[in-house]
This record gives C-alpha cells, sequence and structure tokens, in this order.
C-alpha cells in the first residue's frame, strides 16, 4: 500500500467531514491505494456517528478519554501499512492532486524523510508555520519577545518562521507543521513514533528534529496548497493554549539542548508563560470588565457633577451634601443602575442601544423607588436624583457612542453582510435557505462558472469587479459545483480583497463559524440558549444563593448535610454550579449547562430523562425555576450532579 493517513479528531465534526471530501478527491489520483485512520479522541459532538454513518470506508479508533495528538497519532501510525504516512489535520482542505504530487516528490527525492506543503488560513492568507526553524534558545527568544514580528524577512530574528525563504520555492527547511506531515513509513522504523511526553503541539518540531538527526532531509513543497483553518480544535487565545504551547517548546528543550541551554530555556519559558498568560488574563478582564467599570464611572461622575452643582445653587457654596451621602448613597445608586443595564442585557456580547435605553429605564424607576423608600435621614434632594438620572440619559450614550466609534467597546447590531454564492441554483437556495437562520446577511448574489441562470450577477472572471461594485463582505464557495483547487486557488488570488470566505460541504464553514441546517436550540422561541434566558437564570441562581448565604444559621437547622449544602451555596453563588439542571446523562447537542444541584428529572428511565431535559432546553420558564426550587429544598445539600 502506498499511503496511510492519520487524522486525530476532537470536537470539529463538521471540519472533519470537509476534509475527509477533500481526502477523498484526493485519494482517486492514487487509485486509492491508500487506507484513512480517524482517531477520535472522545469527541461530544456527534463525530463518531458521522463517521460510521457517512464515511464507512475510513478506519475509526474511537478512544474513551482525549489521549493526546501524539498518542492518538501513534495509535494509528502502529497500524498502518502503507509505504508513507501522512498526518493530517481535521480542520484542512487538500487540493485534487495534492497526495499525487507530494508522493511523486517524495518517490523521486529518497533521501527525503519528511514533508510539508503551503497552507494558507481561512480568508486565503498564507500562512508563515508553513516552514520553520527550530526552537534555540535565541530563535525562541525571538519569537517570544516579538522581533520576529519586527523583521519578517532577516535572517537572524526570524529563523523561527525562516521568512527568508521564498514561500513559493521548494526549500530545505528544520521543521514541519503537524497540520500535514508526510512521512517515510521507513524513516519512522528507525527514529521511532511520535514522543508521547507531548500532550499537543511540539510533537511535530521533536520528529523533525529526530528526522534530521538521522540523516534525512525536511522539505517545504509550495507546489500544492492546502487550507489550515488553524486552531478550531484549541482557542488560541486562551491560557490553556500559552501554556500548553510554550511548555511543549520547554520540553524540547530539555530533551535536546545541553544543560546549561536547557536551563536557560525552561527558564525562558517559564517566563515567557507568566507573561503571556498574564496579558491573556488582563485582554479576559478588559472584554468583561472594562465596560462596566467604565460605565460605573460615568454614571458615578455624572451623580458628582450633579451634586456639585446643585449645592452651588441651593447652598452658594457655604454648605455641602455630608459624607455618608457622597461615599455611600450616590454609589449605591449606581450599582443600581449598573444591575439594570446587566439585567436588559446591554453587557450580553451583542449589545444592542435598546437593550442601553432599557436599562437606563428600568434603572431610573429603582433609584426612584429606592429614593422614595429610604428614611428621612438619607433623603437629601429629590433634585439630585432627578437631574442626575437625566444627565446619565445623555452622557452615558454618548461615551458609549464614541468608544464604539472608536472600537473600544462595540455596541449596536452588527452590520449585516453582504455575500456572494458562487455554486449552482439548488445549491444557492440551500445556502440560502441555512443563511436566512443567522439573521447576519442582507443580500446573497448568485455567480456561477458560466453565467446560466437568471439570478446570475455574473461569472467567476467577473469576481473582482463584482466585489467592488457591490461592496461584498464574504464569498461562499460551493464544495459540490467548485473542486478544491479551484476554490483554494480563488482565495490565495483574493486574499488582499479584504473579504471573507466560507466554504459549503454539509455546513457552511468559515475560519471562526460553521452554520448547518441541523436544527439548534437557538430556534425556538424561549429555549435556554437565549442569552436573556442564561442570564436570568443566572441572576435568579445568584440572588437566591446570596439569601441563603445571608440566611445560613437558620436554614442549618433544617439540612441533612450542613457542610454540602454550605458547598453548594458557595459554587452557585461563584457561578460554578447551578441550582436546576439536566438530569444525567445529558445528550451532547443539549445547550451547555453549568453542573446542577437538582435536575429536573429523578427518573431512572434514560428516556423519560432525555424527554424532560430536552423540554426544559427548549421552553425554558422562571416560573418553573422558582417553583421546582422550592419544591426541592431539601434536596439543595445534596451532591452536584456532574
Amino acid at each position: 500500500m502506498k499511503l496511510s493517513i492519520v487524522i486525530v479528531n476532537y470536537n470539529v465534526k463538521f471540519f472533519l467531514a470537509q476534509c475527509l471530501n477533500s481526502v477523498q478527491l484526493s485519494l482517486k489520483s492514487l487509485n486509492n491505494d491508500a487506507e484513512v485512520f480517524v482517531v477520535d479522541n472522545h469527541s461530544l459532538d456527534g463525530s463518531v456517528q458521522l463517521l460510521k454513518d457517512q464515511y464507512p470506508w475510513v478506519k475509526l479508533i474511537e478512544n474513551t478519554e482525549n489521549v493526546g495528538f501524539s498518542k492518538a497519532n501513534n495509535q494509528a501510525i502502529r497500524l498502518a501499512r502503507g509505504e508513507y504516512v501522512l498526518l493530517l489535520n481535521p480542520d484542512t482542505v487538500l487540493e485534487q492532486d495534492t497526495l499525487q504530487k507530494t508522493i511523486e516528490y517524495m518517490d523521486a527525492n529518497p533521501q527525503v524523510g519528511g514533508l510539508g506543503v503551503r497552507m494558507i488560513d481561512g480568508k486565503g492568507n498564507y500562512l508563515p508555520e508553513s516552514k520553520r526553524g527550530l526552537p534555540t534558545p535565541r530563535v525562541a527568544f525571538f519569537k517570544i519577545s516579538g522581533l520576529s514580528k519586527l523583521f519578517p524577512k532577516s535572517r537572524y530574528f526570524n529563523h523561527y518562521h525562516l521568512g527568508y525563504l521564498n514561500e513559493k520555492e521548494i526549500s530545505e527547511v528544520e521543521v514541519l507543521s503537524g497540520a500535514f506531515m508526510m512521512l517515510r513509513k521507513s524513516v519512522l522504523d528507525k527514529i521511532g513514533l511520535l514522543d508521547e511526553t507531548f500532550f499537543m503541539y511540539g510533537e511535530d518540531v521533536d520528529l523533525s528534529y529526530r528526522i534530521l538527526q538521522a540523516g534525512y532531509k525536511n522539505v517545504y513543497f509550495p507546489e500544492t496548497t492546502i487550507i489550515h483553518y488553524k486552531g478550531e480544535s484549541t482557542k488560541k487565545s486562551s491560557i490553556n493554549y500559552v501554556r500548553l504551547f510554550y511548555s511543549a517548546m520547554a520540553i524540547f528543550a530539555e530533551k535536546h539542548f545541553k544543560n546549561k541551554q536547557g536551563k536557560f530555556f525552561s527558564f525562558l519559558i517559564t517566563f515567557a508563560i507568566w507573561v503571556r498568560a498574564t496579558m491573556a488574563i488582563l485582554k479576559r478582564m478588559y472584554v468583561r470588565i472594562a465596560p462596566s467599570i467604565i460605565d460605573f464611572a460615568v454614571i458615578l461622575g455624572c451623580f458628582y457633577a450633579v451634586t456639585l452643582a446643585w449645592q452651588q445653587i441651593k447652598f452658594h457654596g457655604e454648605a455641602s451634601y455630608p459624607f455618608e451621602f457622597i461615599m455611600c448613597v450616590l454609589p449605591m445608586y449606581s450599582l443600581l443602575m449598573l444591575f439594570s443595564l446587566y439585567y436588559s442585557g446591554f453587557y450580553s456580547s451583542k449589545p444592542h442601544w435598546r437593550d442601553l435605553y432599557r436599562g437606563l429605564g428600568l434603572g431610573s424607576l429603582l433609584i426612584l423607588s429606592m429614593y422614595a423608600l429610604l428614611s428621612e435621614n438619607f433623603r437629601y434632594s429629590r433634585a439630585i436624583v432627578l437631574f442626575g438620572l437625566a444627565v446619565i440619559a445623555i452622557f452615558l450614550p454618548l461615551i458609549r457612542r464614541i468608544l464604539s466609534d472608536l472600537k473600544l467597546i462595540p455596541v449596536g447590531t452588527p452590520k449585516k453582510k453582504k455575500a456572494i454564492v458562487v455554486g449552482s441554483t439548488d445549491e444557492y437556495h440551500r445556502i440560502e435557505q441555512v443563511l436566512s437562520k443567522t439573521g447576519d446577511y442582507e443580500q446573497l448574489l448568485k455567480v456561477s462558472e458560466s453565467q446560466n441562470d437568471v439570478q446570475d450577477v455574473g461569472t467567476l472572471n467577473d469576481l473582482e469587479e463584482i466585489v467592488q461594485i457591490h461592496k461584498i463582505h464574504e464569498i461562499i464557495f460551493s464544495s459540490k459545483d467548485l473542486s478544491p483547487k479551484q476554490i483554494i486557488e480563488l482565495m490565495t488570488r483574493m486574499s488582499e480583497w479584504q473579504v471573507d470566505f466560507k466554504i459549503v460541504g454539509d455546513a457552511v464553514i468559515g475560519s471562526k463559524t460553521v452554520y448547518t441546517d441541523e436544527p439548534t436550540f437557538d430556534i425556538y422561541i424561549n429555549s435556554i440558549a437565549k442569552p436573556v434566558n442564561r442570564r436570568n437564570k443566572r441572576i435568579f441562581d445568584f440572588s437566591t444563593a446570596l439569601l441563603m448565604f445571608v440566611c445560613v444559621p437558620v436554614l442549618m437547622l433544617v439540612t441533612k448535610n450542613k457542610h454540602q449544602f454550605i458547598k453548594n451555596v458557595w459554587q452557585v453563588l461563584i457561578g460554578k454550579k447551578t441550582w436546576i439542571g439536566y438530569a444525567q446523562p445529558a445528550k451532547p447537542d443539549l445547550p451547555k449547562l453549568k453542573p446542577c444541584i437538582v435536575p429536573v428529572s429523578f427518573s431512572i428511565n434514560e428516556m423519560h430523562k432525555h424527554e424532560m431535559n430536552l423540554l426544559y432546553a427548549k421552553d425554558f420558564k422562571m416560573t418553573f425555576e422558582i417553583a421546582y426550587l422550592f419544591r426541592n429544598l431539601k434536596r439543595l445539600s445534596s451532591k452536584p450532579i456532574v
């Protein structure tokens, strides 16, 4: 057998399907003299069922846990019968002749132990990690410090991405990318398989280095191009990614470098992990907390400004309001307004102006109600409250508008996109139906290879002009009507046009989005997946947990497991658990919820459990949440359902 392809999958079902479709096309050039392994690392997104239903020709290895990239690859390599082994990421798309070209080159150059290809991302941009150098301490320092980005073409500063080599010329390199790694099986038999010390990242660097040490060459082969969506199985901005990536580099250094170099490298890596992790935390804090901090400062500032102004008008500067009013009452008013903005949905991922005005209205009612309920000692001035609310209603939207225009904190409905669908009439209507559910698109135009439909606005040759005239944001390619090679060539040619790209197979797939015609919970009118219901559920959890925390001495008298009860209240309060949730086992296609204290069903019948979970997820009601909690007060000291 000529080739064994190994794909490790983890929760990227639709990307995997697109990858396998391109692999199937590319295998035709080899007369199907190949085998394809998919090792699934315990995916929960239906990947395994998809493989069994639609890709029976794939040799499936099911793991009951995520064993990591290296170990999963080795499971398949040990069974491989091919002369060559291709390690391939599931978020890739091959050209029809990718496998033929790479194997022909390997056949003609027996000194080559490993081969990588030219890669582009989902926007058509060249990926510099297509060719890399060894991460020696100097090279790694320039990468971590950012100097390699400042001097991208420098042989000295950017040896990590070998920026001085032409991306369109065949070159000898030191490190191949694990996204596409064509390996000679005889070389693997000689140097050993992937080092399982590496859980994820770094194993391709280690294997590339061992190929060089054995006297073979690693080659960058740009005569074929693949799409690598990059990072769909992991979130590159996450702290966990930072830790895994740089720890892998540290493992490599300790394994292959001298003691002094290894120790220095380990110190450098540890420092880099702390710096990058701190930056990631600060960025996340900014994204999540900064809007509310800015709003609180604006609201409090408005109240203070009105107080100072009214002080001058009423007392002519000869008296002032007491300390407790300035330092307690005004901040309390501001917090009430902030709570109202949160409750109205203004701090959701896609805030809208109507949420701001709804929150301002609700906050005004709460503050006026609070003012009426305060004792006479704290009711210092109705005018400050009224004028303060009026000033806030003017300045808060104004400041938010400025921040939104500067793209620091977005507000308002994202602008709807104009897109071109490149494909047949049937495909156009299918794609239109899928995308209509998203509400993200203003207009879909149709283009085909040759203008043969009245709906066509042009042909592939007219794409650039159509993009400019209609101000297109996105181009959507039908994989049923265009070959992977055509799509990749078009994406490469149009990468500088400032448009996004998507490819349609079983789903509409882009770099950061997957749209499918499978039913999702978002389409249900009152689904638990709706942001407003998630927010209301969290407010209910927090407020009831806070009340229980205050009333702990009384509630302890009626609870059996007192320690567990306090633990449950605390975990719900900080958001690690929820009071009410799914009965277990819950199916993976349900909207995600925190582990619960009280499940919606205590039945031993799994079918009944699923029906109750489905009903709870599809039609969420706060009245049910409240009633169910009070009916199950005695169960609040139970261990959480995981």
